[in-house]
């Protein structure tokens, strides 16, 4: 019954000879995100803080590809976007390794999570959703321009229409939704997808923002903290009736990765694998200038243009 009327990516493009790196690809939509673009021939990254459970995910991919001709490769490679340090370390690695990148997903997520900090200090879930993945493109981007045609892909929520940008409270110092900080988190990768898309005009490299729909992952783990005991079990036992599967919750993700006509697009959202309108907050230009203005400051990126400068260039 769950996602019975999903939408599906019905592209047949190959992608042999292409690199993509996919954030969190060790489970749920990520993993399914890495077996399409690895049955499509390219060579997947799986980019994960868990790097035992990603080995892991990355033998059972290789398995599953065994059956199909023109397979590419899967790769691991430590991340940890809780930690700066570990994002300029993953980035420095697939730069020595990899001497074009075309694809980067920005999957990787918490949610719901009780208030904590990342390693430098950020609330976790905008540190993890939003900073972390900032930093990492950033870093990569220079690489992706040299490369294009690249896409970069965010996945987003439709409870980016929960969040808003407090630019007097962004780490949530003053008080704290657990709820309130996933949709500003969420609100965030749709602003930076936006504004990305605007000082890379004319680049080669696209940028989209998307809605994968309500997906049985193991995104709700932290329900129990933040709301109350039972809500995981209750969560995982709904899901299977009425939420999409992982693959089926994977198909706009691969769509905006693929899909030959939405190549000249570039900064837009997208729920189903169709175009979609986000919130007024989301469409809003001055908060993803300012957004843009105050990750550089955060992450320390202030004197380094990454939509300008040239490959081989990093500050890492």
């Amino acid at each position: 019954m769950g996602g019975l009327f999903s939408s599906r990516c019905r592209s047949k493009a190959r992608l042999d000879g292409k690199t993509a790196i996919i954030t969190g690809a060790n489970t749920g939509i990520g993993k399914e995100t890495a077996m399409d673009l690895a049955r499509r021939g390219a060579t997947v990254v799986l980019a994960c803080r868990d790097e035992q459970k990603a080995e892991a995910a990355a033998t059972e991919l290789r398995k599953r590809l065994q059956g199909y001709q023109g397979a590419g490769e899967v790769r691991v490679q430590r991340l940890d976007l809780s930690s700066l340090t570990s994002v300029r370390d993953c980035a420095r690695r697939l730069l020595e390794q990899h001497p074009n990148i075309h694809l980067l997903i920005n999957n990787a997520g918490v949610m719901a999570c009780p208030r904590s900090l990342t390693e430098d200090g950020f609330e976790m879930q905008l540190g993890v959703n939003h900073l972390g993945h900032f930093l990492f493109t950033c870093l990569l981007l220079p690489r992706l321009r040299a490369s294009a045609p690249a896409r970069i892909v965010v996945v987003s929520s439709l409870a980016h229409r929960n969040g808003s940008v407090n630019f007097d409270d962004l780490m949530w110092e003053k008080s704290y939704s657990a709820v309130g900080a996933y949709g500003r988190s969420k609100l965030a990768n749709i602003l930076f997808a936006k504004e990305l898309a605007k000082r890379l005009e004319g680049s080669g490299v696209t940028t989209y923002s998307l809605h994968p729909g309500v997906i049985a992952t193991e995104l709700g783990r932290h329900l129990d903290d933040s709301f109350f005991p039972g809500l995981s079990w209750i969560f995982g036992k709904l899901g299977r009736l009425y939420l999409k599967s992982p693959k089926q919750g994977a198909q706009t993700t691969i769509y905006c990765a693929v899909e030959e006509s939405i190549s000249n697009e570039s900064g837009l959202y997208y729920s189903g694998c169709k175009k979609a309108t986000p919130t007024r907050r989301a469409r809003n230009a001055e908060s993803a200038r300012r957004l843009w203005e105050e990750s550089l400051r955060l992450v320390k990126l202030n004197d380094w243009d990454p939509c300008t400068a040239p490959d081989g260039s990093q500050p890492l």
